[in-house]
């Protein structure tokens, strides 16, 4: 779970910082928060897969053999998750709960399953972890974990706690949640940092600290 710098609207200098963040975590898969690619910046333009500013974090994924989940507002327009690999950038997922002016800019998604070699991780946009039919109706796709990238201010880092281990409690799955760190749009002077991992039941296993450029880094084995 990676929460890197950022650049409001600056795609190409959010992708060098995700590309360092992926190379830096030495991990099969890297999580990134809520619209980490442009910032928490509701009029952003929808970044397309085909995006030439990628090019950097594919670089990164294709010598390191990781998949990243990235935030970025994608065609729709949602508030995305693209799934970046060795072929390329793809898009994931849509924010399913929308609120508040997301709701007037941007449209629901469905909940959405990734599989990476045997692991089905059920994807999560911040609010969506607040809202336990989110969890309910992606757990019913049949999942191994429950990742999300979220936005959180300063003084709502025990959220992640909270909403991770009722995911755990309910659908016996480990779940990750990728956070914010500094400054970023839609008011938010100060978030939380504090990106965690918790195991299926409930332990957190690893967490990040404020400040931007943290990670927290976990190994899962069946």
């Amino acid at each position: 779970m990676a929460q890197p710098r950022c650049r409001a609207h600056d795609v190409r200098a959010n992708a060098v910082a995700h590309a360092e963040a992926v190379r830096a975590a030495n991990a099969r898969v890297v999580v990134f928060p809520e619209m980490s690619l442009t910032g928490y910046e509701l009029d952003a333009a929808p970044v397309s897969p085909d995006d030439g500013r990628l090019a950097p974090l594919i670089a990164a994924c294709v010598g390191t053999g990781t998949l990243a989940l990235v935030g970025a507002p994608v065609a729709g327009p949602r508030i995305g998750v693209l799934a970046v690999d060795e072929g390329g950038a793809r898009v994931a997922y849509g924010k399913v709960h929308l609120h508040g002016r997301e709701a007037v800019r941007f449209v629901p998604g469905e909940p959405a399953v990734i599989d990476v070699d045997g692991w089905r991780l059920g994807l999560a946009v911040c609010r969506d972890t607040g809202i336990p039919e989110h969890a309910t109706r992606t757990a019913a796709l049949g999942i191994d974990g429950y990742v999300a990238g979220v936005v959180h201010a300063a003084d709502e880092a025990e959220v992640h706690g909270e909403r991770a281990r009722r995911v755990a409690a309910d659908h016996g799955v480990w779940a990750a949640t990728a956070a914010f760190a500094g400054p970023t749009g839609g008011g938010f002077h100060r978030t939380s940092g504090r990106s965690g991992i918790w195991s299926a039941d409930g332990e957190l296993l690893a967490e990040a600290g404020p400040d931007p450029d943290g990670m927290a880094r976990a190994v899962f084995v069946k």
